[in-house]
């Protein structure tokens, strides 16, 4: 079907200026055209001034591109990634050159590096280096002018970068310097080149900041834009050949970009093959046998001896800051981390990487004390919601590394990484693209890289939450099966009560950075501490203080119980919704906590329907029936019910 965009016809007051100012900008270009004497074009570009001052642009332009690299790509990226007092001043100095008039440039240039400037007797006087009248200072002059065309364009994509891109290479054991080249710098490619070809296109047509510091000499500082101001007092013609020659090269440079010159990180496309479709998981009697896990070197700590607790890592993690806990497991446990919004679920997982100020984590894994490690010394690895992996990689490449950031030889790292994507069900997909996996093929890919590079510590951050119900389940299995075998602690960041108790050998539950509860999840499944676990646990819960013999509710009304509490004890009663009852007229008999009400929502709930009742004289409730009970009280949004809640049927937990 094909689809139809609707056109609006632009109001003439807004059309009629911008039409006029599309012919102010084309008028001088038709000019140039019209002017250009095309028979003699030949002969004006081969004439001996025009070839040297082409060849002396031309090596001066490539010199100020090479200069603004050097200088401008780490400048870039302190203004991206590094927050720091006066930034918006540097910011300012970047900006300055394009805004300057360019004499103003050249004679700022001469007081700054000239033979009477701040800088320039102590070169001539130390190293013999005089750059006015020099093509040094031409190299010079153009980099003034053209380096902010590169910082601009890069700042801008690395600012749209995710930084959990950069972050997880550092928790698989890559420093700074590698994750700058390995992954910041081939992801923003297309923000670089576009700011290169700026720069240069800029750095060829200097005029101004040239011809003021360093001259109009031929040969050495007579550059192209100059030759053109030279011919246009005795030769016009010429002068605008010439003229054509540059405006042919801009426009060449703005047409092969074609409008990225914000350099803004686009997503790759994939390559030719498309996204291979979810497999179903093997059954026990025709899944393959998995491959053997390759014989691995105990990984070495971070002095580079090998551990001396056999391979098995004990977690111990005292948490400062906006999360206030203490942390502790033996290896193999694995802890589900629920909580509220804003709990400080993912504030204690970027703590224990050491990539937070907002909480600080003295952490010991094992017998080693990690606590004054930079992030990438930590083995500590950590797998974010979208998986975070590398899209100019391929799957292999992905998962070996954190393993070639060990130092691990290629071909070795090459084989384990093969091996973990064995083992986890996605090795004929080694040589795939991200953008050409599936959800959960990408997320097994995720843990398998997290895996292969032997952390300590492995952190899962909402690792099934993109995933479809199907996907998640084979996945959920995937992840349940490997985290068996870890000889470390994991801790998974979840708002799933299936992932929780499935999962989690315990159930940490956090409120505003403190830990409200951590048992095993039958006991938090049981005795929720949290009326936000409990409704995550699909369960109704009101919290209120003990009274005469009931619970006063903190949202309004009174709830009879069968268990008699101290007075003044706050306590949270737990609801399953199954234990209501609904009716369309007051219920009579023994049910003592009975409530009018209307029905605000009806859903589904496999074969059950969940009812949401709202009260005036209790909180709301949430009732389970089956669609037979519903249909035959006939129950629609806005009709008016009771609900009745035996004292037997609710379950009290003391706060």
């Amino acid at each position: 079907m094909s689809r139809f965009r609707t056109r609006t016809r632009p109001p003439v007051a807004l059309a009629l200026p911008a039409l006029l100012a599309v012919a102010f900008l084309l008028l001088p270009l038709i000019g140039i055209l019209s002017r250009t004497q095309w028979s003699e074009l030949g002969e004006h570009l081969t004439s001996p001034g025009v070839v040297e001052a082409l060849r002396l642009s031309t090596v001066v332009s490539l010199w100020a591109l090479g200069l603004s690299l050097v200088l401008g790509v780490p400048l870039a990226w302190l203004l991206a990634r590094v927050p720091f007092k006066g930034k918006a001043l540097v910011r300012s100095l970047v900006l300055l050159p394009m805004v300057l008039p360019p004499t103003v440039g050249g004679v700022a240039l001469l007081l700054g590096f000239g033979r009477r400037g701040l800088l320039g007797p102590w070169l001539e006087d130390t190293f013999g280096i005089t750059l006015p009248f020099h093509t040094s200072g031409a190299v010079l002059a153009a980099t003034f002018v053209a380096m902010p065309f590169l910082v601009i364009s890069l700042e801008g994509a690395l600012g749209g970068l995710k930084q959990s891109y950069e972050e997880t290479a550092a928790s698989l054991g890559a420093s700074p310097v590698r994750v700058f080249f390995t992954v910041t710098l081939p992801m923003v490619a297309p923000g670089l080149i576009a700011g290169a070809a700026l720069t240069w296109a800029r750095a060829l047509g200097e005029f101004g900041a040239t011809i003021t510091f360093a001259g109009n000499l031929p040969g050495t500082t007579q550059t192209l834009p100059l030759q053109v101001y030279l011919l246009l007092q005795d030769q016009p013609e010429a002068a605008t050949s010439v003229s054509l020659l540059l405006l042919a090269i801009a426009m060449g440079v703005l047409i092969a970009l074609r409008g990225r010159w914000t350099g803004t990180p686009a997503d790759r496309k994939a390559a030719e093959a498309p996204p291979v479709a979810e497999e179903p998981a093997p059954t026990a009697s025709a899944a393959p046998a998995e491959p053997a896990e390759p014989a691995e070197p105990a990984a070495p700590d971070a002095s580079g001896a090998a551990p001396r607790d056999g391979g098995r890592w004990p977690l111990h993690a005292a948490v400062t800051g906006f999360n206030r806990l203490t942390l502790d497991a033996e290896p193999g446990t694995t802890i589900a981390v629920v909580g509220e919004n804003g709990a400080g679920k993912t504030t204690l997982l970027r703590a224990l990487l050491g990539l937070t100020p907002r909480a600080h984590a003295e952490l010991r894994l094992g017998d080693t004390d990690v606590t004054a490690l930079p992030p990438h010394k930590r083995q500590v690895a950590w797998v974010p919601q979208d998986g975070a992996l590398f899209p100019h990689l391929s799957a292999l490449a992905n998962t070996a590394y954190g393993l070639r950031a060990r130092r691990v030889p290629r071909a070795e790292a090459r084989a384990q990484a093969r091996a973990w994507l064995d083992r986890l069900g996605v090795g004929h997909l080694a040589h795939r693209k991200p953008a050409q996996l599936s959800g959960g093929q990408a997320q097994r890919v995720a843990l398998a890289r997290a895996l292969a590079a032997r952390p300590r510590l492995l952190l899962l951050d909402e690792p099934l939450a993109a995933l479809d119900q199907t996907t998640r389940a084979r996945v959920r299995h995937t992840l349940r099966t490997h985290l068996a075998e870890f000889g470390g602690v994991c801790l998974i960041v979840t708002h799933d009560p299936v992932e929780a108790v499935s999962l989690a050998d315990r159930v940490l539950v956090l409120a505003d950075g403190q830990t409200l509860q951590d048992a095993p999840p039958v006991e938090v499944a049981r005795h929720p501490r949290s009326p936000w676990v409990a409704r995550m646990l699909g369960r109704n819960a009101w919290q209120g203080t003990a009274s005469d013999g009931g619970l006063a509710l903190a949202a309004g009304g009174r709830l009879v119980l069968a268990e008699e509490l101290p007075d003044g004890v706050p306590a949270l009663a737990i609801i399953a919704p199954e234990a209501v009852s609904v009716h369309r007229e007051r219920p009579a008999g023994s049910p003592r906590n009975v409530w009018p009400g209307t029905v605000r929502e009806i859903t589904a709930l496999g074969s059950r329907l969940r009812v949401l009742i709202g009260s005036a004289e209790a909180p709301d409730l949430v009732a389970e029936i089956t669609p037979d009970a519903a249909a035959e009280l006939g129950l629609a949004d806005g009709v008016r019910v009771w609900t009745s809640v035996k004292a037997t049927e609710i379950t009290l937990v003391r706060l």
